[in-house]
This record gives structure tokens, sequence and C-alpha cells, in this order.
């Protein structure tokens, strides 16, 4: 007995000393935080050469740990769980799918009621959606949902701030706690601690917002959007400022920065901090307290030095001739000035500290931001000296793309935020990260075409590949065929006997029907009789019988030759993302008009290749069809009239870049519509001329600017019209009469 109570007490024994060396850390916290702390925190030592140190902070901040601004952890915790009671939301849990199998991604926003006030931001985004190809205006085909109550302002300060959000939405038979809707917001909190907090539950709904903190943020859910002003366009937006000259890399100043500093409060200590790195030559760091009602009330010894040295500098011009450009946080974790330094190509260096990036889920911000840490300011310098310049440039590109792509104007941001939601629900045809951040950019590559790169016309170039080597001869015919001599048999004829032709496809566009089989010419390839719908819009519907990259596009009255159908085609595989063909027309600024012009001189600057003889990618009639929003395919259907205007707009906002042309023995004379009557015959060349230029500013103000770039170059094949025998040419053809 004695010897089992010894073996129980060596047990006990040995156990209170596993627990003491293993666990005794936790028992000795567990002791103190259950005691009430009796002394106060140790004061700083004071150093005896204070004076002699320039103290990045005061000692009393240092004491006070951060000031009244600062949370605990708990109370940043409790204020997440009041913000978003459903926190772990995800697609797969908080939303509906089942909604958008049946008619696709459609988006209905609220009928706006006109009692609610609007900001004039928040019309824009309801605008860009109402004018996108997902709108609908039936909620039964609904995939998502957009309030009509003004959510971009949660300042209860602010007099755009919606009152008794909670009460109207949970009016709302479509609410359904939220499911299936996206909220957009771009403030959120007030002073003091500017939380997360909107001032209304949101419920199951997918929250777009500006100043996004990483903690708060669910991803795969959420979508962070960048801050931008009530002048950020609607439409379109300003291009960069990096253009082809802009070399080097390098500008006057380094690095620079121009703005507020608060003088208390949450944001205060990176912006007060700023003024250690201003050297006034490389490194310009200018900050100002002159802001706000009671700024002289709080301003210390600085201020009005920092006010002196504030006014010595523009801020455009910083914008302009700076390489680098500090973005720190303002009370909110965004700021303006991001977006400002993206379209000067001047690389944002971001210190604030758990910002969740603007649509960080699909754009790599490390190829064209620093993303540094408020805490290590003073190595900011040192960090953007060590960029090399080729890297420079490439950031700087970079900026240029993200800006024009995603960020010039509020439709695209919205447009991106759609794409986004839609690439997550449509996993099979969703988008590879390397489309948002390559040229064209995400909204301009269509998953519903094809996910492959070597599918699209953009980036053969990239991977050294080439377009397949052969093309589709889509020839559209309006008129009857009673005649052997008609110019579409000849074409026809010349077309076949193209070495690179795969197949002829004619599109009937007539009313009476197409002659037999007989009737057609005999050729060495396919070809195939479509029937369209009468419309000038259906050249360019994506039909799946065109099976080859390269399409040539003609009209029935186009005279080309086999010569000239090759070189042509030869010279497109070398630009496969643009249209390259035979008749051109420009476009020119009439200023006493305040207008855009068409004309059709022949002269050697261009603008546009007109499709009646011309090659492009096939990827062009999807993004024509499937892009395009219906109302301006509604509007060329209506005129029968400026089709290939808008196709040359459309290649053109893509590539950036403007059509090439190249050797045509006959100039093209462009012919009137075929419905006019006889009695209209005179003044039908007119008519044509004045729709076309009509369409030329429709089109612009819908893209927002005038995509169109012009050229002067012509393309011709090597010895073309040079003395020298024709034998020894290749297309000689070409020159004869």
């Amino acid at each position: 007995m004695q010897t089992r109570k010894k073996y129980i007490f060596i047990t006990f024994f040995a156990s209170w000393l596993l627990l003491f060396f293993f666990g005794g850390d936790q028992i000795r916290r567990l002791a103190f935080l259950s005691r009430k702390k009796a002394t106060v925190l140790k004061n700083w030592p004071r150093w005896t050469d204070r004076s002699l140190l320039k103290s990045f902070a005061d000692p009393e901040e240092l004491q006070s740990d951060g000031g009244h601004h600062k949370q605990s952890a708990k109370a940043r915790r409790e204020s997440r769980i009041n913000i978003y009671k459903h926190s772990r939301c995800r697609m797969e849990t908080c939303f509906d799918f089942s909604r958008c199998e049946k008619h696709g991604f459609k988006v209905f926003v609220y009928p706006m009621e006109r009692e609610d006030p609007v900001s004039e931001s928040y019309l824009k985004i309801i605008t860009s959606i109402e004018e996108s190809r997902y709108y609908t205006s039936n909620p039964e085909e609904a995939c998502l949902f957009i309030l009509n109550i003004d959510t971009l302002d949660r300042d209860h300060l602010s007099i755009q701030y919606v009152h008794n959000i909670n009460d109207k939405i949970q009016g709302f038979p479509l609410w359904n706690d939220g499911r299936n809707h996206l909220i957009f917001n771009l403030y959120s909190g007030t002073w003091p601690n500017y939380t997360e907090d909107l001032g209304f539950d949101i419920g199951q709904a997918i929250l777009a917002k500006a100043s996004f903190y990483v903690e708060n943020f669910r991803p795969g859910f959420d979508i962070s959007i960048p801050l931008f002003s009530k002048e950020h366009p609607q439409k379109g937006g300003e291009r960069g400022w990096l253009y082809q000259n802009s070399v080097p890399p390098k500008k006057k100043y380094m690095l620079a920065f121009k703005g507020k500093r608060y003088l208390t409060g949450i944001g205060s200590d990176t912006r007060n901090a700023l003024h250690h790195i201003h050297n006034g030559k490389e490194i310009i760091s200018l900050t100002t307290c002159k802001h706000g009602k009671d700024w002289e009330k709080h301003k210390d010894t600085r201020c009005d030095k920092d006010n002196l040295d504030y006014e010595k500098f523009d801020y455009q011009e910083l914008l302009h001739n700076s390489t680098f450009c500090i973005i720190p946080r303002g009370r909110r974790l965004g700021s303006f000035r991001f977006l400002e330094a993206l379209q000067a190509a001047c690389i944002p260096v971001l210190l604030s500290n758990g910002w969740e990036l603007p649509f960080s889920e699909v754009i790599d911000w490390s190829k064209s931001a620093i993303v540094g840490d408020e805490r290590l300011l003073l190595q900011i310098p040192s960090t953007v000296r060590c960029i090399h310049s080729d890297k420079i440039l490439a950031f700087q590109q970079q900026t240029q793309f993200l800006w024009e792509a995603y960020f010039s104007s509020v439709e695209k941001i919205v447009q991106t935020t759609l794409e986004i939601i839609k690439d997550r629900l449509f996993l099979r045809e969703s988008r590879p990260k390397f489309l948002w951040n390559t040229l064209p950019g995400g909204l301009l590559a269509l998953p519903e075409y094809s996910t492959h790169l070597g599918d699209f016309p953009f980036y053969h170039l990239q991977h050294g590949s080439s377009p397949s080597g052969k093309f589709t001869a889509f020839i559209r015919a309006v008129s009857p065929v009673v005649s052997l001599s008609q110019p579409i048999l000849k074409l026809i004829q010349a077309v076949s006997r193209s070495q690179h032709c795969a197949q002829i496809l004619v599109l009937w566009s007539c009313e009476k029907p197409p002659p037999p089989r007989g009737r057609w010419p005999q050729t060495a390839v396919p070809l195939t009789v479509i029937h369209g719908r009468r419309k000038v819009s259906d050249r360019f519907f994506p039909y799946s019988a065109i099976g080859t990259d390269a399409v040539l596009s003609l009209d029935e009255h186009t005279s080309l030759s086999t010569s000239e159908v090759d070189f042509a085609f030869v010279v497109w595989r070398s630009f496969p993302d643009r249209i390259v063909g035979f008749p051109m027309r420009s476009h020119f600024w009439d200023s006493s008009q305040s207008q855009w012009g068409y004309t059709s001189k022949w002269t050697n600057e261009f603008s546009m290749v007109l499709t009646a003889a011309a090659f492009y990618h096939r990827y062009y009639h999807s993004l024509f069809t499937n892009y395009l929003p219906a109302s301006l395919r509604s509007l060329i259907d209506q005129l029968s009239n400026c089709e290939d205007i808008l196709m040359n707009f459309l290649v053109s906002a893509v590539t950036k870049l403007p059509p090439i042309k190249v050797t045509q023995k006959k100039q093209h004379q462009e012919a009137a519509p075929q419905q006019m009557s006889r009695s209209a015959a005179v003044s039908s060349g007119n008519l044509h001329f004045s729709q076309r230029q009509d369409c030329l500013n429709r089109f612009a103000a819908w893209f927002g600017y005038m995509p169109l770039v012009h050229s002067q170059l012509r393309l011709d094949p090597v010895l073309f019209k040079d003395q020298v025998s024709v034998l020894r040419k290749k297309y000689r053809h070409l020159e004869k009469p």
C-alpha cells in the first residue's frame, strides 16, 4: 500500500514540475491579467543628450502610446463585429448562384425616387450600370441588384449622409438580407476614429468600398475600389501623361509630396513625419496645416514655416516632374492622390498600412507601385534610389496602362467591379490574371470568346507566335445576282485564287433569295451563303462558320486583284491586332462647328480604313457584338450606315494605334445605301456623307473621347514602282493597268 502511495506521489510531483516548466509562462500571464494594475507605466528614460538629438516624436506622444485616436485590439474586434455581422461571407455562402443560371449576368437598379437625394458621383455610378451590356429593367432576370439609395458618403457629419437606411431597405421586397446585392461606398465613419461603420446593416451584400481595411475585407467577396472625386468623369477620361518621348524615365525630382498635414487625430502621425525626408533638392515633401476652420487654434511651431514653403511649389508641376509620388494615408486609408499619381506616371509610393489596394484581386500592384511602411518612412528615399532606370520606365508604363484601362472614368471603375463579380460566378469563363495586367486589359478581353491567350490578336508579338496562315473572305451582298458580269462574282473569283484563302462566306442581306448553287462561280475553296437579317450590324456578328483568325471583310462592289489580297494578308500577319486594308478616310476637328468632321479626301493622312476591303482579327466580331451597347448597334441599323466607322473606333480604342493602309490599284468609291428611292438619288451622296459625320460625333460621345489615331504610313511591296524589271517583283500584278 505504501509503495502504491509512493508511486502516486512521485507521479503527481513530476506532473507539477512539467506544468511549471512548460506552462509557467501562461500561468504567470493569467495571474498578471487577473490583478488590477496598481502601478502606472514606467516613464521613458530622460537622456542626457536629449537637447542634441532631433526627436522623431514628442515624449508625451510616446508616453500616451499613440494618442486618444488609437483603439485597442479588443475594441477593433468589437467594432468589426458590429459593422460586419456577416464577416464570414463568401460567394459560396452569401450569394445565390441560381439567380444567374437562366438569364446570365444581369444587373437590376432599383428605380430612383424623387424624394431620395442622390449625389453626382452616385448618379454617375447608376448611369454607368444602366448603359452597360449587363443592365436589365426586369428584376426577375437579375443576378445582381443595386440600391437606389446613395450609400457613397456614410460620414454622419456630411450633408450627403442619408438617414434611416435600415428602415428603407427592410421595406424592399427584393432585399433578402442583402443577398445578391452590391453596395458602393467611398467614405465611412467620422471623427475622431473614422471606423468603417456604414451606419446600417449591409447583411449579406457585397461591399465595393474605398479605403478598405485589410482586417474588414472579405477576400473573394468584397471589392476594394479607388477613392475618386466628384469631378471624376463619367466616361472616357483624360489620357495618361506619359508620352513616347518622355525619356529619360528619371525626372527632375526623385520623390515628391504636397498636401495637408493633420495636427491631431487619426492619420496625423505619417503626415507629421514627412518633413524629415524633405531636402529641397531631389526630395520635395511639403505639408500645410492651413485647412479647416480651427487650424490656428491647434497649430504648432512648424506651421508658419511649412505654410510658406508650401506655396513655393505648384502641385501640378510636381506631378509632371517627379519620378515617385508619396501617397500617405489621410483620415482614411485611401487618397485622391493615388489616381492623380497613376495618371501622371508618377510611381506611387504607398504609406497606408493595412490598405487593401483597389481591385487587388486581379491587379498586380507590384509592377506599378511601391508599397512602403508608415513606420519606416526614413528608409523610403534609399529604397527608391536603388531602383534601376529600366524598372522605373516599366513601372511608369504600367501606371499608364492601369489608369487608362480601369481608373480614368467612373464607368471603367464600375465595369471593372462588375467584371470581377462575373468572373467569380462563371469560373470556367473567367479571365486569367495575365489578361488583367497586360494591354489592352481585362475589360477588352472577353472570356466568352476565349480564355486562351493565343486566340486573341494582342499577344502574338509578346509570345513570339503568329496567327493562322489562312483567312476567311466575308462578303456582304445586298443586291440580287442577275448577271454573270456582276462585281460580286468577279470578286469571288479573284479572292478564291489567293493561296491564303481558306473559305468564302457570303452574307446574304437581300430581300430576294440567293441564286442556286450552280449560279455561283466555281472556286477551289468552299463557298457558303449565310442568311442575314438585312441589318448592317450583321456583318460583324461572331458567326461560328468563321474558322480562321483573319477575316477579309468585303462589300459586293469592291474590286480587288489576287495580288492585292495576298500582299494585304501578309502585312496583316505582322499586325494582327490592327485593321489592314485599302480604302482610307479621316477625321478632323471643325473649330467653326465645335464638332468632329469626316472627310473622304485622298490625302497622305488618314485615321480609318473602311471595312469594304480590309483584314482584321475575328475577335473583333465578338467585341463588336458583345462589348458595344445595343443602342449603338441599333443606330447603325437604323441608318444602314456607319458600321465601318464604329469598327474603326472600337479597334483604335483597344489598340491605341491607327489602322494600316496598303497598296491599292483602284480608288474605292463609297456606295450609297441601296434602299434609297430614285427621287432622292441626287442628294443621296450628301445625305450619306452627313450621316457619317453625325455618326462620328455620336460615337465620340459614347466613348467619352476620340479614339481614332492619325497616320501617314502606307505599306508597299519591295520594289513597288521601282525602275526594274517586273519579273523581279513578287506582286507584279499590282502595277499592271
